[in-house]
């Protein structure tokens, strides 16, 4: 029964001008198995075009090329995998080995887009290298090998998976004399043991090793005779079939891009080296912002109590503070307190928030000249004077200790200019208050350890109320203080003073802004940074794409010996995602030594820690380090795997 057969079969290509030329005219052929067959002829008289229509490499044809009852112009792109992985093995006149990989690999290769166990193909590579007399070579690469050992790997990779039809194109067009004896000798023996072979030659010396010799010119097939007989033998170069029914796996996919990689190592790790600097820089900016943003929160919570939540009224509330406010606003230098006091209703209301365990009432008042403190000879202007709560702790007092009656607390900076040695003195308090004027001598019990804030007086609520009826006038609280019970329900307190109105610690608000400034400063800066990424994914693309190109004739042997246009993608986005993920991890390293060195520095001069790089920011780095690889390296994959299988075994 024939292996192939074919009938009627015509080849036209379009040529410059829409013209149209046949190479192929009503071939009539059948082929059985244990033939030796060359097709002769002149160079452009058919004979490669028909090469390729037998191998599968190219399918549109008219008429019929039958394979077990099928028209291989019918195959599906799954079907024409099979074919190949399962009917047909080739030989090539330039061999056609990938340089990258070692002999074993090369004959692996076949089985490894069958994804066949490891172990497996090992064992049957091996086999059929020892059959073909390269036992002793299976790790060299093909470089170190000699013409004739290479066209004997690549009989063994044609070989290996125990196909039915062998296909060799001048199988011993680059060797000499001696080599292309053994060659031809190699070949007459497979085909004796049982398989049908086909050589496509114009060599009458490689036509008389054959069992029939047909003679093409002009796409006719002008002779078909009979040759020298063949001597059936045992099947010496059977191996036991593999595992057809799975493709190329991703890790196979992966394990192939890392030996593609690795013959252009340098090339490669540049490649990352490049991509990494704008990881880096993003990751730096990202964590350069939230190092400064952390040091802003530490400063403003280490002056704070975490159990107290400072509440104002809300801008909107009046009740007897109309008048005030009216000056306030006429004559700003007044000295007056523009914010509303609270009424018993609303400290009640606040004191039955949950966890709220009590309300201190409290008064501040800011001013621009019109408050100052004198000691000796020495006088300077203050801006607050502000009563004693639960929010500040003995922890905040550089010297002395939190105020008693008739006592006071100022700041470092009014300290300094007032005298050296303040604590346990007395110093003279001018300041006006709901227009009246106070004239106080209190003792300094502590000195305020404000960093760059105003300068401010701090005394108890009782001293502030008793020293401002004996001047005649009267104070409410303008501020209030909610001691929590617990430190972790502090933020649900301050969420229900927002819900019911009432504003929150001006200091905290202005905290929220700078950090929010900051945040959007970051981001800006980290898309900046970004730019370099585009870059980056530029100088993928435009790489993958060479390699394309220098890599054209490995992928049609892929395509030839059974590879899917989804395994030859599978293969560049392979490389793509391992690129990116090289140049995650060069990034990463780089941002994470140079923050160090950062850090190194600011906290000998500034005691802090400037730049803080998350494990969060260094994950987020790699994955959109991979995903603008990955993303660059689409189209050349898509391009590789578009590539025609003809043209690229064509390529030099």
């Amino acid at each position: 029964m024939p292996v192939m057969e074919l009938k009627q079969v015509n080849k036209s290509y379009k040529v410059n001008g829409g013209e149209t030329f046949q190479a192929l005219k009503d071939v009539n052929l059948s082929f059985k198995k244990g033939e030796l067959i060359s097709i002769i002829g002149e160079s452009g008289s058919g004979k490669s075009t028909l090469m390729n229509l037998i191998g599968g490499l190219d399918s549109d044809f008219q008429g019929e090329i039958l394979v077990n009852g099928e028209n291989i112009r019918d195959y599906s792109e799954k079907s024409l995998v099979q074919y190949h992985k399962e009917k047909v093995g080739f030989v090539f006149q330039s061999f056609n080995l990938i340089s990258h990989l070692s002999v074993l690999d090369n004959v692996t290769l076949a089985m490894t887009l069958s994804n066949v166990s490891k172990a497996d193909r090992e064992k049957r590579a091996k086999e059929i290298l020892d059959v073909v007399g390269l036992k002793d070579h299976v790790y060299k690469k093909p470089d170190a090998i000699s013409g004739g050992q290479k066209q004997r790997v690549a009989i063994a990779r044609a070989l290996v998976n125990d196909p039915d039809i062998i296909i060799a194109d001048e199988p011993t067009g680059a060797l000499d004399s001696e080599t292309s004896n053994q060659v031809l000798e190699m070949i007459k023996e497979i085909a004796e043991n049982g398989k049908l072979v086909i050589m496509v030659t114009h060599s009458e010396k490689v036509a008389a090793y054959s069992s029939r010799v047909v003679t093409i010119d002009d796409g006719r097939v002008i002779d078909d005779q009979a040759g020298n007989a063949l001597i059936v033998k045992e099947n010496k170069y059977k191996t036991e079939k593999p595992n057809r029914n799975k493709n190329l796996s991703l890790l196979g996919s992966m394990k192939l891009a890392l030996l593609n990689m690795k013959e252009k190592l340098s090339r490669n790790i540049l490649i990352a080296l490049g991509g990494s600097v704008g990881i880096m820089s993003v990751i730096l900016m990202l964590s350069l912002g939230s190092g400064v943003n952390a040091y802003l929160t530490d400063t403003m919570n280490s002056q704070v109590n975490p159990l107290v939540s400072e509440v104002h009224m809300p801008d909107e509330a009046t009740g007897n503070e109309t008048e005030i406010n009216k000056l306030q606003k006429q004559n700003p230098l007044l000295g007056l307190s523009s914010a509303a006091s609270f009424e018993t209703e609303n400290t009640e209301e606040l004191a039955g928030i949950e966890h709220v365990e009590s309300v201190e009432e409290g008064f501040t008042n800011f001013s621009v000249g019109s408050s100052k403190a004198s000691f000796e000879e020495n006088t300077a202007q203050f801006m607050s004077i502000t009563t004693v709560s639960s929010m500040i702790t003995s922890a905040d007092i550089l010297e002395g200790e939190l105020p008693n009656e008739g006592e006071v607390v100022i700041t470092e900076n009014l300290a300094d200019t007032l005298g050296d040695v303040l604590v346990g003195k007395d110093i003279q308090i001018e300041t006006l208050i709901n227009e009246e004027l106070l004239d106080l001598t209190m003792t300094v019990s502590g000195i305020y350890g404000s960093e760059g804030g105003m300068d401010t007086v701090y005394l108890s609520y009782e001293n502030l109320e008793n020293a401002l009826e004996e001047a005649g006038g009267e104070l409410a609280p303008n501020i209030v203080y909610l001691v929590s019970d617990d430190a972790d329900a502090t933020e649900s307190i301050k969420a229900e003073v927002e819900r019911l109105e009432y504003k929150g610690s001006s200091t905290e608000a202005l905290a929220d802004t700078f950090s929010q400034m900051l945040d959007i400063f970051t981001y800006v800066l980290a898309g900046v940074a970004g730019i370099s990424l585009i870059v980056s994914a530029i100088m993928i693309l435009t790489v993958l794409y060479i390699s394309v190109v220098e890599r054209t004739k490995e992928i049609g042997v892929i395509k030839a010996i059974g590879g899917r246009k989804k395994d030859i993608r599978r293969i560049f986005v392979s490389e793509s995602f391992l690129i990116g993920l090289f140049s995650g991890l060069f990034g990463v390293g780089i941002a994470w030594g140079l923050s160090l060195a950062a850090n190194a520095a600011s906290t000998h001069y500034f005691d802090v820690d400037i730049i803080i790089l998350t494990p969060t920011y260094a994950i987020a780095g790699i994955v959109l380090s991979i995903i603008i690889s990955m993303v660059a390296g689409l189209m050349p994959a898509s391009k590789a795997a578009k590539l025609d299988p003809v043209e690229s075994l064509r390529r030099d």
